[in-house]
């Protein structure tokens, strides 16, 4: 008979691509992890992994049985979570994935918060820039920007007004003046983000035509979008960012916006689920939590 345990580590080891890094996650021995497959591959008299001493792949039947799989899983965790509708003390463990800078500076203690008014809840934060695949990354839930055009999954809004800003501290405006329109930000030293190697040099802004796309350039790059806002605080350049990532310097008099009249980019800010299925308690009282918090936190001056 297969075990609901054996089920769940193969999903996970799907998922994270080793046994070592699916027992770390688990917080298991890597043999107990690879045991929980071979008796799972037992029952199902199938094939599930190829291994070899530097890799781990799922064969053809495995990926054929992974989806089936996710659904089993999906499906205790719904009838368990419609047991538990009632019971106010959420329990269990909440994978989370966010962006950088919004999870270190603003998410870290709205995280703190919710975890101690439900004290029986785990919480496991991934933070990185890079988009999380939410299907195959053990995760429950991933906060990003930007508007969602995959339907293959549920995005429920948080901040749905959130837009970027063009943002400089005192000390670079003092030092290399203020751009007085978009033309400028080409004399400037513009701070980029990139992501998989390449590199977003070309800032969009909308206008009353549609909008503007200006290729700006710059000395500094880095894939970690709070090490760009930590170089605009420290005078190296202009940044284009979202509002809830500078809010607070701003309002602190760190960082001042640049060209105040022109408005950003739409950043809007989303939970996203894989399916209903995954709306646990957690996941709801969650997104309440944080849209509440979100909604708090008002626009660009």
């Amino acid at each position: 008979m297969v075990r609901f345990e054996d089920l769940a580590l193969f999903v996970r080891t799907a998922a994270c691509g080793s046994f070592s890094k699916a027992a770390r996650d688990a917080n298991l021995l890597p043999g107990q992890v690879s045991a929980a497959i071979q008796r799972l591959e037992r029952d199902l008299d199938i094939r599930l992994f190829a291994r070899s001493t530097r890799s781990l792949r799922l064969t053809d039947e495995g990926e054929r049985y992974l989806p089936y799989a996710r659904d089993v899983i999906d499906l205790l965790h719904a009838g368990r979570d419609e047991l538990r509708r009632d019971d106010e003390a959420l329990s269990g463990t909440l994978f989370i994935a966010a962006p950088s800078d919004l999870g270190r500076n603003v998410l870290l203690p709205w995280l703190g918060e919710f975890r101690r008014a439900h004290p029986r809840l785990d919480m496991r934060l991934q933070l990185s820039d890079q988009v999380t695949d939410v299907f195959r990354d053990p995760v429950d839930v991933a906060l990003r920007y930007g508007a969602m055009v995959d339907a293959s999954f549920i995005a429920l809004p948080l901040a749905p007004e959130n837009r970027r800003v063009l943002v400089a501290a005192p000390a670079y405006i003092e030092q290399c003046g203020m751009p007085r329109s978009l033309e400028e930000l080409k004399n400037h030293s513009c701070l980029l983000w990139q992501m998989a190697g390449r590199l977003y040099d070309k800032w969009v802004f909308p206008t009353t035509k549609g909008k503007a796309t200006v290729h700006v350039k710059g000395a500094l790059a880095c894939d970690d979008a709070d090490v760009v806002r930590r170089w605009a605080l420290a005078g190296e350049g202009i940044a284009y960012k979202s509002w809830l990532d500078v809010r607070a310097d701003v309002l602190a008099g760190r960082l001042i916006v640049v060209l105040p009249q022109q408005p950003g980019e739409p950043a809007p800010l989303q939970m996203i689920c894989p399916h209903r299925r995954q709306f646990s308690p957690a996941v709801r009282q969650l997104h309440g939590f944080l849209r509440e918090r979100c909604e708090t936190l008002a626009g660009p001056l």
